[in-house]
């Protein structure tokens, strides 16, 4: 399936951020894509703090590779920007893999984990357009789960 979608500000992208993270359980595994710039981050970044029981800064994970976020007792959100990366073999040296079944995942530059793509994951691709701080969201998903949750991202 496919869904896109105009964002018109940054404000809409951390709305639809948000309302995509309501539904979010361990195992989900959300796959950001577009140019530097396009608001992947910033995506990111409103749906983890959606989510968190107290505020707290929500870094680029750039230089880290990975930020991990316990939203509650059960589950964590693991933040990863893969751009620095060079081989797929890093990604299971950063426990990623296993993030992938037991947290939710949020990653950025998913073209860097080549045959460790999860099969079920939703591919959220984001491009700048010539409006300013104007988006178009493509998503793109294949497993049923994230047809039942679609209806909850448009209000």
């Amino acid at each position: 399936m496919e869904l896109k979608i105009t964002l018109n500000s940054p404000e809409a992208t951390a709305q639809l951020a948000t309302a995509i993270g309501r539904g979010l359980s361990a195992g989900d595994c959300i796959l950001l894509s577009g140019d530097v710039g396009a608001g992947k981050t910033h995506f990111a970044r409103a749906l983890i703090q959606s989510r968190l029981a107290l505020p707290e800064d929500v870094p680029s994970p750039t230089f880290t590779l990975v930020q991990v976020y316990e939203v509650n007792a059960d589950t964590e959100i693991w933040h990863a920007d893969l751009y620095r990366l060079s081989d797929a073999s890093e990604i299971e040296e950063l426990g990623l893999t296993e993030a992938m079944e037991t947290a939710v995942c949020l990653i950025e530059w998913p073209d860097r984990l080549a045959t460790l793509r999860p099969h079920d994951a939703l591919d959220i691709t984001l491009t700048a357009t010539d409006v300013e701080e104007q988006r178009i969201l493509t998503a793109n998903w294949s497993h049923p789960k994230w047809d039942a949750q679609r209806t909850s991202w448009i209000s």
